[in-house]
């Protein structure tokens, strides 16, 4: 395009502008969009501060309460627990992500693996319902429609007035009458996008990567576009407004709302999964074959115990240096640990899988790919709760393997077996409390800006490519009505 033409281009944004200012529809439309924006910017903000404030308090509140225990036997501090909080990124801010419903703790505790909790919301996933008003939803969602109602008829409203042929007559030509639409609402979609830009500013000073956050915003820019562009393209192929307003309509909830429920139904479909029940029971049944770690005579020991006799070279388990049932604890956590484990990663792959059939919608529907590089971008992503899955284990499993460490070689077998006879017994089954400084400090951080922008290429590669199919199509629009 040339000097002359963008200068035509530019006027004709400008009158653009001028209509929709003179439309109360158009700018009260705007004003709607930017208050929604600014207000759920404003809110999220306040309530994600708040949250972190929240759990950073109870994660050291719940540290301070396990290592002031007083004293006891070591298993009953094995079953006692502790909470893991985990802190989200700074850009959670403005995509919670999978976090409101996956949840944000972890309650960690001998023999078992507990799911997170404290979820906001548990009616539905990020894909299949309307979500919470956060300001990726509404940038994801409302603000599509909000430029649908602004510049439905940007085109179509020339032809319907009579007034393409005069201005074509002109010598200006269709693609310039284009462009210039295009560029009104692309100067409209940064100016909606400016609250979402200063909090992702924000963001940077309190510790987000700048190229993290330029990356998440230029990644909305690129979808709003991809509706301007949308906008334009209906608009210049259908004759009247009436028709323009419906088709775009039409696609907007065919994007926005049918599309993520079909991607998440496929995925589940094409990805199945065994339920709760199902997984607990097998489960179960696995468990059941590793002997219970409670009885120290439980026969599937067997081995274990003569291993030990044999390596210490003594003929009872009363001989040995070391407790027995503390041995015997701590081997089948280990075991325990491996088996649930296996169904845990087992599990998590499934979700992965599941989660990259719905991320491959995102050539069909903007809008699926948007939410997965804004996810991806904000750190809160199905990897990264898996990530916090697999970390909040690991902790668990040293802070159990360290209480039975000290039921090893702390207590008396002696002492162990008869602690329930009297008080006396139960007392001399106890260690100091000292021995509960084994919790490891756990601070859960985001993954890496170059993690978070590799997992995000193919949404910005199907970002990209509606780009331009949009702009072929709009090119043949053009030819077609020039």
């Amino acid at each position: 395009m040339n000097l002359s033409a963008f200068s035509t281009a530019y006027t004709i944004a400008k009158d653009e502008w001028r209509y929709w200012l003179r439309s109360k529809i158009a700018i009260t439309v705007l004003i709607i969009g930017l208050l929604l924006t600014l207000s759920s910017v404003i809110v999220t903000s306040i309530n994600m501060l708040e949250l972190n404030h929240d759990r950073h308090d109870l994660q050291n509140a719940a540290e301070q309460t396990f290592v002031e225990q007083p004293d006891r036997h070591p298993h009953r501090m094995v079953h006692y627990g502790h909470y893991a909080f985990r802190l989200p990124s700074p850009l959670a801010t403005l995509d919670p992500g999978v976090d409101a419903y996956t949840g944000n703790s972890v309650f960690l505790e001998g023999h078992r693996q507990n799911s997170a909790m404290f979820a906001d919301q548990r009616q539905g996933t990020a894909l299949t319902k309307l979500g919470s008003l956060s300001p990726a939803f509404i940038v994801q969602v409302l603000v599509p429609l909000l430029l649908i109602l602004i510049g439905y008829s940007s085109v179509s409203r020339e032809r319907e007035s009579q007034t393409l042929t005069f201005i074509l007559s002109q010598g200006t030509s269709i693609f310039v009458l284009i462009a210039g639409k295009a560029l009104a609402l692309i100067s409209l979609i940064g100016l909606i996008l400016l609250p979402l830009i200063l909090s992702g500013l924000f963001t940077i000073g309190n510790g987000e990567n700048p190229i993290v956050v330029a990356s998440f915003l230029l990644g909305y820019a690129f979808y709003l576009i991809i509706w301007a562009l949308m906008i334009i393209l209906f608009s210049t192929a259908l004759s009247k407004n009436s028709e323009s307003f419906t088709a775009l309509t039409f696609v907007w909830i065919l994007f926005c709302i049918a599309m993520p429920r079909i991607a998440s139904t496929t995925a589940s479909t094409t990805v199945p999964s065994a339920g709760k029940l199902e997984t607990d029971f097998t489960v179960i049944a696995e468990l059941r074959k590793l002997g219970d770690g409670h009885n120290a005579n439980d026969p599937a020991f067997a081995k274990f115990k003569a291993s030990l006799l044999a390596q210490y070279n003594v003929d009872t388990v009363e001989d040995l240096p070391i407790n027995f049932r503390g041995a015997v604890a701590s081997r089948s956590e280990a075991e325990l640990t491996t088996v649930l484990n296996k169904f845990a990663e087992k599990r998590m792959d499934e979700e992965l899988s599941q989660t990259q059939v719905s991320r491959n919608f995102g050539w069909l529907s903007p809008m699926v790919a948007i939410k997965t590089l804004s996810m991806i971008s904000a750190g809160t992503s199905i990897e990264t709760h898996h990530r916090f899955m697999r970390e909040t284990e690991k902790l668990r499993f040293d802070f159990v393997q360290s209480l039975n460490k000290v039921h090893v070689e702390q207590l008396n077998y002696q002492d162990d077996i008869n602690r329930n006879l009297n008080e006396k017994s139960s007392k001399q089954a106890r260690v100091d409390s000292a021995n509960w400084q084994v919790l490891n400090d756990f601070t859960f951080t985001p993954d890496s800006p170059s993690t978070r922008l590799q997992r995000s290429v193919s949404s910005y590669l199907q970002l990209l490519v509606w780009i331009i199919v949009l702009v072929g199509f709009i090119q043949l629009t053009g030819r077609r009505a020039q």
